[in-house]
């Protein structure tokens, strides 16, 4: 089956906290575009990892193409279109960055998407980047769509804290965008926390 997520990796600090370095990773049948990771490290703001591990929060990388993205070739050459970084920080200290590689087409559709709220300018959370390929009416809806705590998969994740995964944005009472998902067949989808100190995403 193929799916929206098509590469996942791992990247740790080496012992010097200078790189990231190659920890692990799923690549399905893109042996190639593996054996290019493995081989790389990035220092800190450099590349998608270490633009991750310099924001201090999720990147979303819509297009590789004339970008700070330092394997545009492999990338392109394995199908893949599109990626986000996820820092996982204990504090101030980096544990993790891990990135999830997209590839998609008419027949594949869905978006990866982070939102955020600032307490001092609205009670509500909202979209601050996504990326959704061949899902423009979607794209659309996500960038006139605001969430309060608990509704749709945004605010679940807001309220509870915790990441969520739900199979039934379709038939759920609190979704919000019931219509757009309708329309693009995306049914399912996992929202996942990323705390920050001034706001907070997911």
């Amino acid at each position: 089956m193929k799916t929206l997520i098509q590469v996942t990796e791992i990247w740790v600090p080496n012992k010097q906290r200078t790189h990231l370095e190659f920890f692990d990773g799923l690549y399905g049948e893109l042996g190639d575009f593996k054996g290019t990771s493995e081989s790389m490290s990035f220092a800190y703001d450099e590349g998608l990892p270490g633009k991750a591990w310099a924001a201090k929060r999720p990147v979303i990388l819509p297009k590789f193409e004339n970008s700070y993205f330092l394997r545009t070739e492999a990338a392109i050459k394995a199908g893949l279109t599109a990626a986000i970084a996820l820092p996982i920080f204990s504090g101030d200290y980096l544990q993790a960055v891990i990135v999830f590689f997209i590839g998609d087409d008419i027949d594949n559709v869905g978006g990866i998407e982070l939102w955020s709220n600032t307490p001092a300018d609205s009670f509500d959370m909202g979209m601050i980047d996504g990326y959704y390929g061949t899902a423009e009416m979607f794209e659309w809806t996500a960038q006139h769509t605001k969430f309060r705590p608990g509704f749709g998969l945004p605010g679940m994740v807001w309220q509870s804290g915790m990441p969520v995964i739900t199979d039934n944005l379709l038939s759920s009472k609190r979704t919000l965008r019931h219509d757009s998902n309708l329309r693009v067949g995306i049914s399912k989808g996992v929202g996942i926390p990323a705390p920050l100190t001034a706001r907070r995403c997911s």
